[in-house]
């Protein structure tokens, strides 16, 4: 008799790609009872031993299948303290939503053999992938439990994914299991405290819920440090000392090696020297190659940031399109920390797929005609995923505008990573004027090489040295004393902010760009043109010029230029700049004197941490949990304490428009 297989993928376009690839195209399509967009494929393959040639019914689920909550008498916001919330039981239950999913998934696991679970390989796939194992096993209690690891939906490796089966991982189940009874906690514990006692000041924070997130406020305290760094900014200022001499018809400026000093007498003094000396030499003459490396193979933290500065498009939406061409098939899984390739992938057989395209196929020719070079390895590997890169070609015409971005952007990301380094000749003239030197560098790009592909990055030759000897003197044709003074930080944008997420280990790769959504979504945050004005009170809040604020937030701050920014799908530069609501919570924990503010990174990067001890298999869950909730309960008693500190935040920003008042 022939054995059936239960394949199930964590999403409805997987499984139809999975299922297609491996029946070779002879599939039968079912539907199913109450939900229009999972589907039943069955078919026929041979998995090899010890299962062989079976039927197969390929279905889906779409995301978690199951929820946490709290036992009935607790869900309502008055049925208890807020700090009763860290104890009290929780019961995992199937969303409604979901009940089909899993109720289809218990019915077609009754005559099965076994169970082959195609979620995604990350730690949250895991954790899904545990939810339909629950489901099936419902259904029949004998299952043999497998899963496939995959991170493309290619057919070759799809096909092999088929035949190499492994178990689940328990570690990472049980990581996502405790993160998702802490964020569970955690959330409804402190927003059930802000909300009620917020709520009783009136006005416009009436009927408003004020959520917490231990991902959210983080990355909000991240946004309100850089506003009050903007706002109390004090300019510094500073002198210099700028020498010019003309030569063959080009001015060359020689700038001074101390750049700037905040003491204008100190200055003066020197220049003083400079001018009596009247003469300068030509104290070092080099000439040397000099090369821009090639980028690194990409991650979903680089996606990311680099799909904000140039693709005109958020961190949600790069993703969310990411995840498209993945399930597509036109790229690799897109949530992934590794940037180094392993030695076992034929890249030379991606670039193949490549060659045919009218824009960047020469390019990918040339590589396969000898100039590829082995891509840099960078220093992480996840272990699960190799990092982001085209594993089929697509005509630009089958995608939609976005797609067609981020899809050309991870081509030549990779193209730009199998290339050579762009070499170039640096000139670096060094002159002794006085007691001061000063220098003048120069660069010739010789060879654009990876540039060529990769147009984000920019290494441009600077204007050409006239020919100067060593030890030759002259006189100066120009020589000044100039003066400055410091600017003030730009306010956040959303490349910086993942930059700092990332380095404080709030969210994973995978939910950054989610929390930044959320923090908006709330209320918290205003996104704004930075020519032009914000919306709602993040305007205000950006209008006042008021110094008081978080006083250590300030900084007299030697200097510092505006970064890098983002860019929105009009081209305008866009900045995030917190609301009168976002600036009140995080001052007012801040003032708390709590050990860590629920506004600092601390806790949460300690959270992230415990959840890779448990993957890790030094600690177990219910340790992890109890660890955590611990840290947090003293914060949470302490709050409820001070809760008037909290308050007087809010008549601060939201009611008095960050006029202080006693009253």
């Amino acid at each position: 008799m022939v054995q059936k297989i239960l394949c199930v993928a964590e999403k409805p376009a997987i499984a139809k790609a999975v299922a297609n690839h491996l029946a070779g195209g002879n599939v039968t399509t079912r539907h199913i009872q109450g939900n229009q967009y999972v589907k039943n494929y069955e078919f026929d393959f041979s998995f090899g031993p010890p299962w062989g040639n079976c039927s197969v019914t390929m279905t889906s689920v779409i995301g978690h299948l199951n929820g946490l909550e709290f036992e009935p008498n607790y869900r309502k916001w008055g049925s208890c303290a807020p700090e009763h919330l860290f104890d009290v039981q929780v019961v995992e239950t199937v969303d409604d939503e979901k009940k089909a999913l899993a109720d289809n998934i218990s019915q077609q696991a009754r005559y099965a053999k076994a169970l082959f679970i195609w979620t995604d390989c990350d730690r949250e796939g895991e954790h899904i992938g545990a939810e339909v194992r629950q489901a099936a096993l419902r259904g029949n209690q004998r299952l043999q439990v497998k899963r496939a690891r995959f991170s493309n939906t290619e057919r070759a490796h799809v096909l092999q994914a088929a035949l190499n089966p492994i178990d689940l991982d328990e570690r990472q189940v049980n990581a996502v299991a405790a993160r998702i009874e802490l964020d569970l906690r955690l959330g409804a514990s402190f927003t059930r405290f802000q909300t009620l006692e917020l709520q009783r000041m009136g006005q416009s924070l009436a009927d408003r819920v004020i959520s917490y997130g231990s991902c959210q406020f983080p990355t909000l305290g991240f946004v309100v440090d850089r506003y009050f760094r903007v706002k109390n900014f004090v300019p510094e200022q500073f002198w210099s000392i700028k020498v010019v001499h003309r030569r063959d018809d080009t001015d060359v400026t020689f700038l001074w090696r101390r750049h700037r000093l905040f003491d204008r007498m100190a200055v003066t003094v020197l220049f003083e020297r400079c001018l009596i000396a009247r003469t300068a030499k030509i104290s070092k003459l080099q000439k040397k190659p000099t090369s821009k490396w090639r980028p690194l193979p990409l991650t979903t933290v680089e996606l990311q940031k680099l799909g904000s500065m140039f693709l005109r498009m958020n961190s949600q939406q790069v993703m969310k399109i990411a995840e498209d061409l993945y399930t597509k098939g036109w790229i690799s899984y897109p949530r992934t920390e590794t940037d180094q390739f392993d030695k076992g992938i034929d890249l030379k057989k991606l670039i193949e797929k490549q060659v045919q395209d009218h824009t960047w196929g020469p390019y990918a020719q040339n590589l396969l005609n000898g100039a590829f070079r082995t891509p840099r390895a960078g220093r992480n590997n996840d272990q699960a995923h190799p990092p982001i890169h085209p594993v089929n070609y697509v005509v630009s015409t089958s995608l939609s505008p976005d797609e067609r971005r981020v899809y050309e952007f991870v081509v030549r990301r990779f193209l730009g990573c199998c290339s050579e380094d762009a070499k170039g000749e640096s000139t670096t003239i060094e002159i002794t004027y006085g007691d001061e030197i000063f220098h003048a560098n120069g660069l010739l790009v010789l060879q654009r090489n990876y540039l060529e592909v990769y147009t984000y990055d920019r290494w441009e030759s600077s204007q050409q040295l006239p020919t100067f000897q060593l030890n030759e003197v002259f006189e100066p044709t120009e020589a000044n004393m100039t003066a400055g003074e410091t600017g003030p930080p730009g306010y956040l944008t959303e490349p910086e902010l993942i930059s700092l997420m990332d380095a404080n280990g709030i969210g994973t790769d995978a939910t950054m760009a989610e929390h930044i959504a959320k923090i908006q979504e709330r209320m918290y945050v205003e996104v704004r043109s930075r020519s032009g004005a914000g919306r709602g009170n993040a305007t205000e809040a950006a209008a006042r010029e008021t110094r008081g604020g978080r006083g250590s937030r300030g900084a007299r701050g030697r200097g510092g230029a505006r970064a890098n920014a983002t860019t929105s799908g009009a081209g305008g530069v866009l900045e995030f700049i917190p609301t009168t609501l976002g600036c009140a919570l995080i001052e007012g924990y801040d003032n708390m004197g709590l050990a860590t503010s629920l506004g600092k990174p601390f806790l949460r990067k300690e959270m992230e941490v415990k959840m890779k001890e448990i993957c890790a298999g030094t600690k177990v869950r219910r340790e992890v949990v109890q660890e955590v909730l611990e840290g947090y309960r003293e914060v949470l008693v302490t709050a409820i304490r001070q809760v008037n500190v909290l308050r007087t935040a809010c008549r601060k920003y939201v009611f008095n428009n960050g006029i202080e008042n006693d009253g």
